[in-house]
């Protein structure tokens, strides 16, 4: 219900709110997963409902859950994604190779997905996200679930894909928002509470106690 909201160029953006808010459906929203009732999203000057071929070849999505095909390997699975996100053919070799050495999957490229362990699971959704090489890259939970190592390891991956590129993450864990982000938005019953830069918000009180208070 009018949720209004701006994410920069190369800016990691805090998306926050409890259970129910409407975190999900909204990243399904700017994603072109489903539909909004009413308003308008643009990523990059394009239209989400009238462009939506141009919105989707610059975003790429880690839903909570990584949709990954248990029966195919990773490389394969990789180049599924890459095709069908219309890389081209000529391209797409190097791209698989790219993702592969940044999100650390080289000696698990020939695995089936369904015998991966959570942490590389999750390497893998964010490989797939990352395939079309977007401008936009929205993560929902990208640690949820992960030991500690393997969250420090897709916290700094994180951190190295910002810059040339907008990333919204979605989060319940407010310490990863203070190491990651530099905006934040607190979503309540469907609406937007807070919006503003982490420096801005967090004056002579934590982001906890933000948060709390909304």
């Amino acid at each position: 219900r009018d949720v209004t909201f701006t994410a920069e160029k190369g800016q990691i953006l805090g998306f926050l709110g409890p259970n129910g808010a409407g975190k999900t459906t909204t990243m399904r929203i700017i994603t072109g997963y489903m539909p909004a009732s009413s308003g308008t999203v643009k990523v990059a000057g394009f239209d989400i409902f009238e462009q939506s071929h141009e919105v989707r070849k610059r975003i790429g999505y880690l839903p909570e859950n990584p949709p990954l095909y248990n029966d195919m390997t990773v490389w394969s699975y990789l180049d599924f994604a890459g095709r069908i996100k219309g890389v081209a053919k000529s391209d797409l070799r190097e791209a698989i190779d790219r993702v592969v050495e940044r999100c650390g999957l080289g000696e698990v490229r020939q695995r089936l997905c369904g015998h991966l362990s959570k942490g590389y699971r999750q390497r893998v959704g964010l490989a797939q996200a990352l395939i079309n090489d977007p401008a936009v890259l929205v993560l929902d939970e990208p640690t949820i679930g992960l030991d500690p190592r393997q969250i420090i390891g897709i916290r700094g991956l994180i951190r190295e894909l910002a810059g040339d590129r907008t990333v919204i993450l979605s989060t319940h864990i407010l310490t990863e928002v203070q190491q990651l982000c530099q905006k934040v938005v607190i979503i309540n019953r469907g609406r937007i509470v807070v919006e503003g830069l982490l420096p801005d918000l967090t004056q002579g009180q934590s982001l906890e106690e933000v948060f709390l208070r909304y």
